[in-house]
């Protein structure tokens, strides 16, 4: 199973192609988000003088190309591969790695319920109206906030469990990070001892989705950051640890205060 975009794609869209058969005067390929065929006309390939097209493109290679002209009605798109700048090239890839872990995702899915690949695409329609990108933003959004999010949108609730579940397991969410300045002394004999263990006690406090650094700025500052899946998660076991810091080191005989960071 696997998404294909309906219709035809806009003139300017950016799209991956498959060289297919390479000829004198272009090649042909095959659009992979639509399964339809194009042209990459030889003066396309590239803005240098092209002696020889085998020496920009080969059979079998993926590529981005730029839509030119679309004829629905001959089956005929026309396209380019030297007005595709590196940015659109990167950003094009990207978007369509995620398009193919969305489809992944939908697929493990669809397995779950024991649904056929129709049928369950069919049940989640609003939410492939949006586009395979969005469904995969849609997605680490229900993996973090849980299945609300995609019920609110129409999918229904026992899909969005499951869909929950699949993306809690495959996704690895992005990390946001907050720090501050831990500013600790002891002047009794074992004060080295006390500050390390303090410190420690700040990484013990460390919950599962999350981590906590600690590393010396300079004496007696030290640096303490935080990552975790969201701000209000972050900011939370940031004041936690650091309160359990200057807790600890106080009742050892020491002092401590905590400095947030932008």
């Amino acid at each position: 199973m696997e998404f294909r975009k309906t219709g035809w794609p806009e003139v300017g869209d950016l799209v991956i192609a498959t060289i297919k058969k390479i000829t004198d005067y272009g090649a042909y390929v095959t659009l992979d988000e639509y399964n339809q065929e194009g042209l990459l006309h030889i003066s396309e390939v590239s803005s240098r003088w092209v002696r020889n097209i085998r020496s920009f493109i080969r059979e079998g290679q993926k590529v981005v190309l730029k839509v030119l002209r679309v004829d629905a009605e001959k089956e005929h798109v026309d396209l380019s591969l030297r007005r595709v700048t590196k940015r659109e090239r990167k950003e094009k890839i990207l978007s369509w790695k995620k398009e193919r872990k969305a489809d992944t995702l939908l697929r493990t899915a669809a397995e779950k319920l024991r649904m056929r690949p129709e049928k369950f695409y069919e049940k989640i329609e609003p939410l492939l109206e949006k586009g395979f990108e969005e469904i995969h933003e849609e997605l680490e959004i229900a993996a973090r906030e849980g299945s609300d999010v995609l019920i609110k949108i129409g999918i229904p609730e026992d899909i969005a469990i499951v869909l929950e579940g699949v993306a809690r397991e495959k996704i690895k969410l992005p990390m946001v990070r907050v720090k501050g300045i831990l500013n600790l002394q002891c002047t009794k004999p074992n004060g080295v001892v006390t500050i390390r263990k303090a410190l420690l006690s700040a990484q013990k406090a460390q919950p599962k989705n999350a981590e906590i650094e600690v590393y010396v700025v300079a004496p007696p500052k030290y640096r303490i950051v935080v990552s975790a899946e969201n701000y209000k998660e972050a900011e939370k076991i940031l004041d936690k640890a650091t309160n359990k810091v200057v807790t600890n080191i106080t009742e050892a005989g020491g002092q401590g205060t905590f400095i947030r960071e932008k």
